[in-house]
């Protein structure tokens, strides 16, 4: 099934295109439609299934169609665990996004408040954050809840074991009653039904399995190169042979971090 037939706009189909999608995933076929008819629900699936692009797709085409009393207030709100993941769904937003008039930004913990604040001041249609940053700036009044349509809870089994669920509860509570809610997590444990009973009122469920194939054929390397070249090297491998997924070793916990942010 193509994108077109999900009932997504051209705008958004050919920027889909262009990330390389040609159909959508599992996930994508049966969340889409679902958010566009604007529905509660409540997802089970991991990372690398597509899921970020099952809900950033709909919310933009929901967006872009729609009206707002006041222009580049926040519409949709996405809450994630980490600095890393509001970053990366970002980005998602702004391919996704890129031939519609619809901004985004992602806050988060960590760095200056200054740039976080002067972007809510010039305005955003998607606000990406992380549950105490975005608490601290509601409390200073820097963004507003008022025009909220959805709300994305991006990982939220990460986020209730971070312990981030007093905050969570604190977002949802000054949110609108009419706002849309979506749920996606890797498992729907006991706690994350519990968030999803007193959050969700009326939501479909759906659960996507990652099937990850064993390979017979799988090639061992060994590479010597230099310790202040390493991280150049691997970024080179992954782009040269296009590698959708990597598990990689690292001796320490800071490596670990510094590889990440890289």
């Amino acid at each position: 099934m193509p994108f077109s037939k999900l009932g997504l706009s051209k705008a958004l189909t050919d920027a889909v295109v262009e990330t390389g999608y040609d159909k959508p995933t599992s996930i994508q076929e049966k969340a889409i439609p679902i958010v566009l008819k604007g529905r509660n629900l409540i997802a089970a699936a991991q990372t690398g299934t597509g899921k970020t692009a099952s809900f950033v797709l709909p919310i933009l085409e929901m967006l872009s169609t729609g009206t707002t009393k006041k222009k580049k207030r926040v519409r949709a709100l996405i809450v994630v665990p980490t600095r890393e993941l509001a970053i990366q769904v970002d980005e998602k937003i702004k391919q996704y996004a890129k031939f519609t008039d619809l901004s985004s930004t992602a806050i988060y913990g960590g760095v200056d408040y200054a740039p976080q604040k002067q972007a809510l001041i010039e305005g955003v249609d998607i606000l990406v954050s992380t549950p105490g940053r975005l608490i601290d700036l509601y409390g200073q009044r820097a963004v507003y809840f008022e025009e909220v349509e959805t709300l994305v809870l991006d990982e939220a089994d990460r986020m209730l074991d971070m312990g981030f669920i007093e905050d969570i509860n604190k977002i949802i509570a000054r949110l609108p009653d009419d706002v849309q809610n979506l749920l996606f997590s890797a498992t729907l444990s006991n706690p994350v039904r519990e968030l999803a009973r007193t959050a969700i009122d009326d939501a479909e469920e759906i659960a996507i399995s990652k099937h990850s194939a064993s390979k017979s054929n799988i090639e061992q390397w060994l590479v010597t190169v230099d310790k202040d070249k390493k991280s150049a090297l691997l970024a080179h491998m992954i782009n040269e042979y296009q590698w959708d997924q990597a598990l990689i070793f690292i001796e320490t916990k800071h490596g670990a971090a510094k590889l990440a942010s890289s």
